[in-house]
């Protein structure tokens, strides 16, 4: 059983959901490569939780972390009360074809959460935004 996990909207939080999401991966036994990559997905989320859904909107805030752990799937999921911001309405991939002078700032984070994942799912439940990452064990 894995417990949730609240910490801080601040930066000095990454490294307690770091360790959150690898004591999850090594119960669901995931590969280095699979959990680097989960790993990866999460902090650039939470990362952007942080910089953008608090402190850039004058915030201050929680953000919890979930595991849900089954035969087939890890399942983790960031909740936070900021700004609702969801991920999947930005689209990065066009802004990766263009050459490197005229691309806009942001957004390979989100890129790079998205696809690092097997599904990634963004939800506003009430006040809340929920990011959920999931990866086949």
């Amino acid at each position: 059983m894995i417990l949730p996990l609240t910490v801080p909207g601040k930066l000095e939080s990454l490294s307690a959901i770091a360790q959150f999401v690898i004591q999850a991966a090594r119960l669901a036994h995931l590969d280095e490569k699979t959990t680097y990559k989960l790993r990866l997905a999460v902090d650039e989320i939470a990362t952007n939780i942080i910089q953008h859904g608090y402190a850039a909107a004058g915030l201050t805030g929680e953000i919890t972390c979930c595991a849900e752990l089954d035969d087939h799937h890890l399942m983790i999921a960031l909740e936070d009360w900021g700004l609702a911001y969801d991920p999947l309405k930005q689209n990065p991939t066009n802004s990766l074809e263009q050459p490197l002078t005229q691309r806009p700032m942001g957004g390979l984070g989100i890129y790079l959460a998205i696809n690092s994942v097997d599904d990634f799912q963004y939800e506003r439940v009430g006040d809340r935004n929920r990011h959920i990452f999931i990866v086949r064990r």
